[in-house]
């Protein structure tokens, strides 16, 4: 009995330690790096960002295990199947093979593939996409990992890190405004650090209706480029200084550029937590993306209007922040 006790301790104790082996700060980074990959992922797979995060974080020490550091790969995905580069590792057996991956968006882009395209999956993609205890659980009844304790292990990481918050990004993202998912090549500048790259790599497209329809309850219409804003206020039946004060604009007579023209004021508000800063955005483009007032969102994250934050950058729509963004290099 004594045998059986010892034996029991020392099996929780390898499982906590797999749990806990990496210190928050560790982890919060590892999160920070990868979760716009993830957020992009779900919205080109159907794969939950959470889920995604937490099998990240777990497959790969956040980001430090040997198996990583070697071969890029955060998922523990072996060569069945496999026809590129591999690297040998001691798993269940000794010196298995595994996928070795040139960038780490491409583990995460075949970690989706992987589970998308494999028919002892499929069951997971009818789930609902918020229910990550379910997906966990069935992760785990699928083959997906021999450990007994796995569900629990990623719902811990999840509930702990509030990983939630990126499932519901992508599923807001995907649904309120038809964006599509576009990866930019990481491997031309080498001055950016990897994460740098990471960050910049995710760009989001928007595919807006060609009438009137809202963001963040709030009336808009998608202009073209040399669109007549008077046309646009007279059609709307609103003054035309009425129109530049809703979209934060000084007068001007014709659109510059494709763009989003509000018909009501927006809002204080945002209707997401926080907007994650892409490549080329300026705070003008975020306001009207989230349709929330500009002086609002300088308000809320310490910003003035001449200001550029940095990519990647987590802005908040809701309240007001006790530190600046990080602001994106000058030149």
């Amino acid at each position: 009995m004594k045998k059986h006790k010892l034996l029991f301790i020392f099996l929780f104790a390898l499982t906590s330690n797999l749990m806990f082996a990496q210190s928050p700060d560790v982890v919060r980074k590892y999160i920070d790096t990868y979760k716009n990959i993830a957020i992009a992922e779900e919205m080109r797979t159907g794969v939950p960002a959470a889920i995604t995060l937490a099998q990240g974080i777990h497959e790969s020490g956040a980001g430090t295990s040997d198996l990583v550091l070697a071969s890029n790969n955060h998922f523990g995905i072996k060569c069945n199947g496999w026809n590129g580069p591999s690297v040998n590792h001691d798993d269940d057996a000794k010196g298995e093979c595994f996928r070795k991956y040139d960038d780490p968006i491409e583990s995460y882009k075949d970690h989706s593939d992987f589970l998308k395209n494999r028919p002892y999956y499929t069951s997971l993609f009818q789930l609902d996409p918020t229910d990550y205890k379910a997906w966990a659980y069935g992760l785990k009844k699928a083959g997906y990992a021999t450990n007994p304790k796995y569900p629990q292990i990623l719902i811990k990481l999840i509930e702990d890190y509030n990983l939630q918050q990126y499932t519901s990004l992508a599923l807001n993202n995907k649904f309120a405004d038809g964006g599509d998912v576009v990866y930019a090549k990481t491997e031309t500048d080498n001055s950016k650090t990897s994460e740098e790259k990471i960050q910049q790599a995710v760009v989001k497209t928007y595919n807006y209706p060609s009438s009137v329809f809202k963001i963040n309850e709030t009336k808009v219409v998608f202009v073209k480029k040399g669109t007549s804003f008077l046309k646009v206020a007279n059609d709307n039946d609103i003054s035309l200084a009425r129109l530049f004060e809703f979209n934060d604009m000084k007068p001007v007579d014709i659109a510059d550029n494709d763009q989003l023209i509000f018909l009501q004021r927006k809002r204080k508000m945002g209707a997401e937590e926080f907007h994650l800063v892409q490549e080329g955005e300026t705070l003008h483009d975020i306001a009207q993306t989230e349709g929330i007032r500009l002086e609002s969102l300088l308000e809320y994250n310490l910003l003035k209007e001449d200001m550029q934050p940095a990519i990647g950058e987590k802005l908040n729509l809701k309240w007001k922040v006790s530190q600046m963004p990080k602001l994106l290099a000058t030149r």
